[in-house]
C-alpha cells in the first residue's frame, strides 16, 4: 500500500520536491496528437462516414446517417425514464444555475466623453454552441446544465450537444438534463470525431462557433487543434481539489472530500495542505478508512497514491502562498476563518469557504459553474460563465467637432507610424 506525498515547508529539499509535484499535472499522454490529428482529418474528408466508422470502432455502435441524431421520441422516452426523486433534483440544479448565470449577464455601455466623441460596448450572444458531454467512465448529467444553462442566458440561438453512448446506451438523466436545459439537438457521438463534426460540420451535424464540455485526453486534443476555426472554453486537464484545513477541521470531512475529488479518475488530484501535523495524520488515516468502502475504490486509491499529497506549512500564511503557486481549480477552506484566509488568495477557479461548504456542492446545484481552469491555469483563466456565450462590441460616433477635437492627434500618430492614408483619411474630415 503506497502512501501520497508527504512535503513539509520547513524540509530542505521542499522546494525540489514542491516543484515535482507541480511537474505532476503536465504528463502528456503518448500518441494522442497524432491519433486526434488523423481523425479530425477523417471527418474533414469523409463527414458522416467518419463519424459512423469511428462510432462503430469506438463505442461498438452501428448507426446510418439518420440515426446520428436523437429523435424527439427518444429524447422523450429518456426523461420519462428518469426517477422523479432525480427529475426533481435536476430540476433544483438547473434553477439555481440559472439564476446565479443570469445575475452575470451584463449592460451595454455608452458614454460621452469630454471631447464630444460617444463611445460605447454592445453585448450580444453567440450565433451557435457545441457542447461535449463525457460518456465513458461515468454520466454527467450535471455537466449539461453547467454548460448548456450559461449559453441559454446568454440568448444562444443553437446547442448542440454531443454525448458518445458505449453500447448503444443512452444515459437518461443525461438527456433529461438536456432538455431542461433546452437543448433539443443531440447526437450519439463522441471522442475527437464529434470535437472535429462540431467544428467543421458534416453532412447532419452543421458547425458551430463555439466549443465547450469535458472530455478525456483525446477530446482535449482534439479541441486544442481545433481551436482557431472555432472558439473553446478550454483545454481541461484531470481534475484537481486543494483543501486547506487548520485544527477546527473535522478530519473525517476532510478526507472524504479529498476523496470525492480522487474518484472522478486515477489522473485526478487531491492536496491537503495544513500547519497542524497532528490533522495531517489524522485525515490520511480516515482515507485509508474510507478507500474500501467506496464504490470507485480502485480508481480513488489510484488517484490518491499517484497524485495525491500532504502538505504541512508552517502557517495559514505559508499555505495560502502554497494555494497560489498551485493555483488548484478547486480550492476548500476548512478553517476557523475562512473569510480572512480567502482574501490571501489569488488564484483558484473555485473557492468553498467554511466547513458546510464541501466542493461537491459546488458540483450540483450550489449556482456558479462547475467548469474550472485546471492544471494551474487559474493563474490567468476562470470558470465558464456567460461571457463565455458573449460578444463585446465596440462602438464610435462622432460629428465634425468631436472629430477636430482628437483627429489632429491621430494624424500625427499615423504619419509616425508611415501610414499616410490613415492621415488623410481623417484630414478630409476636417478640410
Amino acid at each position: 500500500m503506497k502512501s501520497p506525498r508527504r512535503l513539509a515547508t520547513a524540509d530542505p529539499g521542499f522546494d525540489t520536491a514542491f516543484a515535482a509535484l507541480l511537474a505532476d499535472r503536465d504528463e502528456p499522454v503518448p500518441g494522442v496528437a497524432q491519433a486526434v490529428r488523423a481523425i479530425i482529418a477523417a471527418v474533414r474528408a469523409e463527414g458522416d462516414a467518419a463519424l459512423i466508422r469511428y462510432t462503430q470502432q469506438f463505442d461498438r455502435v452501428s448507426i446510418t446517417p439518420d440515426r446520428l441524431a436523437l429523435s424527439e421520441a427518444e429524447i422523450a422516452d429518456a426523461v420519462a425514464a428518469v426517477p422523479a426523486d432525480l427529475a426533481a433534483a435536476i430540476d433544483l440544479a438547473a434553477s439555481r444555475i440559472e439564476a446565479f448565470h443570469r445575475a452575470q449577464m451584463p449592460s451595454d455601455l455608452a458614454t460621452r466623453d469630454g471631447a464630444g466623441v460617444h463611445l460605447g460596448m454592445r453585448w450580444r450572444p453567440l450565433d451557435s454552441v457545441g457542447l461535449y458531454v463525457p460518456g465513458g467512465k461515468a454520466a454527467y448529467p450535471s455537466s449539461v446544465l453547467m454548460n448548456a444553462i450559461p449559453a441559454r442566458v446568454a440568448g444562444v440561438a443553437r446547442i448542440a450537444m454531443c454525448v458518445p453512448c458505449p453500447g448503444g446506451v443512452v444515459n437518461a438523466a443525461v438527456i433529461a438534463a438536456a432538455q431542461r436545459a433546452g437543448v433539443r439537438e443531440i447526437y450519439r457521438v463522441g471522442g475527437a470525431q464529434a470535437i472535429a463534426a462540431l467544428a467543421y460540420g458534416t453532412e447532419s451535424i452543421a458547425p458551430v462557433d463555439r466549443i465547450v464540455g469535458p472530455g478525456n485526453a483525446y477530446v482535449a486534443e482534439a479541441k486544442r487543434q481545433v481551436f482557431g476555426a472555432v472558439g473553446i472554453d478550454s483545454i481541461a486537464g484531470p481534475s484537481e481539489v486543494l483543501i486547506i484545513a487548520d485544527a477546527t477541521a473535522r478530519p473525517d470531512w476532510v478526507a472524504i472530500d479529498l476523496l470525492a475529488q480522487a474518484e472522478h479518475d486515477e489522473a485526478a488530484q487531491a492536496v491537503l495542505v495544513t500547519p497542524d501535523a497532528g490533522l495531517a495524520e489524522a485525515v490520511a488515516a480516515a482515507v485509508e478508512r474510507f478507500l474500501p468502502d467506496l464504490p470507485r475504490s480502485t480508481i480513488a486509491r489510484a488517484s490518491w497514491e499517484r497524485h495525491g499529497a500532504i502538505i504541512v506549512t508552517r502557517d495559514l500564511e505559508e499555505a495560502a502562498e502554497i494555494a497560489n503557486r498551485l493555483a488548484p481549480e478547486h480550492l476548500e477552506l476548512a478553517v476557523a476563518d475562512p473569510a480572512a484566509l480567502f482574501a490571501r488568495i489569488r488564484h483558484a477557479g473555485a473557492a468553498f469557504l467554511g466547513a458546510y461548504a464541501p466542493e461537491a456542492i459546488g458540483d450540483y446545484v450550489a449556482g456558479p459553474n462547475h467548469v474550472l481552469p485546471t492544471a494551474r491555469t487559474a493563474r490567468f483563466a476562470s470558470g465558464l460563465s456567460v461571457f463565455d456565450f458573449l460578444k463585446r462590441t465596440t462602438w464610435i460616433a462622432a460629428d465634425h467637432s468631436a472629430l477636430a477635437a482628437i483627429g489632429p492627434a491621430a494624424m500625427r500618430l499615423a504619419e509616425a507610424e508611415g501610414l499616410d492614408a490613415h492621415a488623410r483619411s481623417i484630414a478630409a474630415r476636417l478640410a
